[in-house]
C-alpha cells in the first residue's frame, strides 16, 4: 500500500466521514504541501473501487444553503480498517510530509 493510501486510511479512521478538499488540507497542514490534488482523487477512486472506502454524494440541501457544489463523502470500510491495521510499516501521520512524486 502506498504512503498516500495509508495516510488517507489513517485520516478516515480518525474522521468518520471526510471529503477530498478537507483531506487535501489535512495532508497539507504544517510543513507539508500537497501539490498534486489529481493524485489524491485518483487514490480515492482506486481505494473506493478496491472496497477500502465507501463513497456517496452528500444531500443537496447543505451544499445549496452554503452556495457550493455537493461533496463526495468517503468512509473507511471494514476492509480499509483491516488493511490499515495489517500495513507492515506504521502509517503516516496526517501531519507528516506526503510525497506525491
Amino acid at each position: 500500500m502506498l504512503p498516500l493510501e495509508l495516510a488517507i486510511l489513517e485520516h478516515g479512521v480518525a474522521n468518520t466521514t471526510f471529503y477530498g478538499f478537507a483531506l487535501a488540507r489535512a495532508l497539507s497542514d504544517g510543513d507539508t504541501a500537497l501539490t498534486a490534488h489529481g493524485t489524491l482523487y485518483k487514490a480515492l477512486a482506486r481505494m473506493t473501487d478496491a472496497g477500502l472506502l465507501s463513497a456517496e454524494w452528500e444531500d443537496h440541501a447543505p451544499a445549496e444553503a452554503e452556495g457550493r457544489p455537493r461533496r463526495r463523502l468517503y468512509r473507511v470500510t471494514g476492509a480499509g480498517a483491516r488493511a490499515l491495521a495489517a500495513a507492515p510499516a506504521a502509517p503516516l501521520a496526517v501531519s507528516t510530509k506526503v510525497s506525491l512524486a
